[in-house]
């Protein structure tokens, strides 16, 4: 049966699906999300996935969420706190340790340990790389620039945008051109001579893609996780108090008291068309839903090969659809401890806990775990990104106790036996997980009361994620900008009539940012830019 009339149904109850709702909603249109799931958010999620332990169970820092989006939408009054991650450490095998922090000095003495000249320009490659982020920053806060419109809005925007990089200057412009071709190892050996030092700053390039930290391309990747923001302060992350999911539910509450319905357990089979025009969804339960535009917060393979179907695409832009590449490479391991793990090259409790935790050696050990990956096999020995989020807040877990987020490449969706082999070695994916983290934290399996394993297999199949790609499609740099999705189709708007995409296949991209999700509000309203 047909219900209703909405002016927009958003499908995909994930951050940028119900940040594009609130926007809609408070512009006065009737808009609903559909959720397939009982819980709102997508990979923005929290779940009791054990009594009294709350897990972050996919994304789990916070830190692209646009300021201007938390602003307008009111987020902390709709119950959004982000609690900052205090240091960066580093563990080596042979003892020793990196701990990088807030403290200036401290961190200094502590780079000058394996290298007094690292130490010595440090803080001016973070001022760089800040200065570039925020050059970059106008990209991801408005519509990606098309170099073949005629349109004079968007040519006077190029204009302003090629001024900003040419009043700096060439050499912000050469170094602007070095973060969009060089590989995250090959920057980073530029400034820096201890491996100690580069091989844990080369990681941020290469989360979410199939690549190595020496693949060209992934310096832009780096500079892309450089540009966290929280209460003004650049390259800053934190945790949302209650789990990552409370971004979700500030969204929600802030969408719903401007208007919005938002309904979970309601999973769409298909996108109704007609004539190359949308006109409404179909639900699993057979009911039919009724709006002026349908906009999609789900991937664009799974929006466009699955949702809408490829009958009713033009050959050409079908096969651009297939090309755009997912090639998940991740996966997740959630702890719930009786107690907290040390290190044995630090032991005790102290801020190296409080922060996020690096596995990551040696450049050789990173191409290493991309080899295994490489040949379809997940990482023997991988690299992890790890906190400890009950440290900063109590409320994840019961007194006493503790919950470890571990973020872990490579786990590639596509194993030499297929995907669907991937039950078969979730297990043994965990064991070699726990077994590389018990070499720097011995007695770890011992205090382990319960393990959520996430592999890209299930990061598809539980939380809507295709080929279990964390950021709806690569950050590779023929898939980003005026090309994000489909090239000449960069917009959010789509060769069907009526349909929008608004989550992380489109620009800017992935990560907890939100801006897709606005910006695609912002161009159905016939807006443009941001209010950033």
């Amino acid at each position: 049966m047909a219900e209703g009339k909405w002016d927009a149904i958003v499908i995909g109850g994930g951050h940028n699906g119900l940040t594009c709702a609130s926007y809609l909603a408070r512009a006065g249109q009737r808009v609903l999300v559909l959720e397939r799931r009982p819980l709102l958010g997508g990979a923005t999620v929290s779940e009791e996935i054990y009594p009294g332990f709350t897990f972050s169970s996919c994304s789990y820092v916070v830190s692209l969420l646009r300021p201007w989006i938390m602003r307008e939408l009111d987020l902390p009054a709709h119950g959004l706190e982000i609690l900052p991650l205090e240091a960066t450490f580093t563990p080596f095998p042979d003892g020793g340790y990196l701990l990088r922090d807030g403290d200036a000095e401290r961190t200094r003495r502590a780079i000058a340990r394996f290298s007094p000249r690292d130490a010595e320009v440090y803080s001016e490659f973070g001022r760089v790389m800040g200065e570039l982020g925020r050059l970059i920053k106008p990209v991801i806060d408005r519509p990606a620039p098309d170099p073949a419109s005629l349109d004079p809005r968007e040519l006077l925007d190029m204009a302003r945008l090629g001024r900003t990089f040419l009043d700096r200057g060439f050499d912000w412009l050469a170094a602007e051109y070095k973060m969009l071709t060089m590989s995250a190892v090959d920057l980073l050996s530029e400034w820096f001579e201890s491996e100690a030092l580069i091989a844990p700053m080369s990681v941020s390039g290469i989360i979410g893609t199939f690549l190595g930290v020496r693949s060209p391309g992934t310096a832009y990747v780096l500079l892309h996780h450089y540009m966290g923001e929280i209460d003004g302060a650049f390259r800053a992350w934190g945790l949302a108090k209650g789990g990552t999911g409370m971004v979700a539910e500030a969204l929600a509450s802030a969408a719903r008291g401007l208007g919005a319905e938002i309904r979970t357990e309601a999973s769409v089979e298909r996108i109704l068309v007609s004539g190359g025009r949308v006109t409404g969804i179909v639900l699993e339960n057979g009911d039919e839903l009724r709006a002026r535009r349908v906009i999609s917060a789900v991937d664009p393979h799974r929006t466009f090969l699955g949702l809408v179907g490829e009958g009713h695409l033009d050959p050409e832009f079908a096969g651009q659809v297939k090309r755009f590449k997912l090639r998940g490479s991740s996966g997740k391991v959630n702890l719930a401890l009786d107690g907290l793990p040390e290190f044995s090259c630090l032991p005790g409790e102290g801020i190296h806990l409080r922060g996020d935790i690096t596995i990551a050696p040696s450049v050789d050990y990173l191409e290493q775990a991309y080899d295994d990956a490489k040949y379809g096999r997940f990482s023997r020995r991988p690299f992890m990104d790890i906190v400890i989020p009950s440290l900063t807040d109590p409320s994840v877990a019961p007194p006493g106790k503790h919950v470890m987020s571990i973020f872990v490449q490579y786990a590639p969706y596509h194993l030499a036996e297929g995907p669907e082999a991937w039950p078969s070695q979730r297990e043994a994916f965990g064991d070699a997980v726990i077994d590389t983290l018990a070499e720097y934290m011995p007695g770890l399996e011992d205090r382990i009361l319960h393990r959520h394993v996430l592999t890209p297999w299930d990061l598809e199949k539980t939380y809507g994620l295709t080929e279990g790609n964390i950021f709806h499609g690569e950050l590779s740099l023929e898939q980003l900008a005026f090309q994000r999705p489909v090239a000449g189709w960069a917009h959010y708007k789509t060769p069907l009539r009526n349909l929008w995409l608004c989550a992380s296949g489109t620009h800017p991209g992935g990560g907890i940012m939100g801006a897709p999700g606005a910006l695609c509000a912002r161009a159905v309203l016939g807006q443009r830019g941001s209010a950033a």
